[in-house]
């Protein structure tokens, strides 16, 4: 009844892989978007499916109307597909349904951050690329966040962000009191 010891090693030293940060090479993805992904097919399934039964019930289905409701339930799917946010050394991008957006984050020109219903982040930069997501991903992941701003810093001292440094900061400082209440909430101490 003996362990086998090399095995024991091996998982562990993966696990401890695992947990360790990336290194500056790495591509980070938000972690939350195939958890989206699946809510919003799901949603749109659903739809679909609940119309489908209530216009068989009702007698009235016919592959005229069958075609209608999966186009409506399609709609619905496009509407709310997630956008996959992805940081590299360097970029940022944006993946929506359709199209990929991206910006240098190390030549950024100005960050807005609109704080309507849906809060959206606007970035820009000087090669006339533009991005825009919602703010909760950088929340949700440290590691773009620390992406976005060390590429921020880089624009700053070079002089190209010239609008919505403050913006940013601001945003930035909201999101670390955030991350740092939940830490204490989580630890007991609040």
């Amino acid at each position: 009844m003996g362990h086998d010891w090399t095995t024991r090693g091996r998982n562990t030293a993966h696990a401890l892989d695992a947990t360790r940060a990336p290194d500056a090479d790495a591509v980070v993805t938000d972690r939350r978007w195939a958890s989206d992904l699946r809510a919003a097919v799901f949603c749109s399934v659903a739809l679909f499916a609940l119309i489908m039964l209530v216009d068989l019930a009702g007698g009235t289905l016919s592959a005229v109307r069958a075609g209608l409701w999966a186009g409506l339930g399609a709609l619905l799917y496009v509407i709310l597909h997630p956008a996959r946010v992805s940081a590299g050394p360097g970029w940022l991008a944006v993946r929506g349904p359709v199209r990929r957006r991206h910006v240098c984050v190390n030549l950024l020109t100005s960050v807005r951050v609109s704080e309507t219903v849906a809060a959206r982040l606007v970035l820009c930069d000087s090669l006339g690329h533009r991005v825009e997501f919602d703010p909760k991903v950088l929340v949700e992941n440290p590691l773009l966040l620390h992406r976005l701003d060390a590429g921020a810093r880089a624009s700053r001292e070079v002089g190209l962000l010239r609008s919505g440094s403050v913006e940013l900061s601001r945003l930035l400082a909201r999101l670390d009191g955030r991350e740092a209440r939940a830490v204490f909430e989580a630890s007991g101490l609040r």
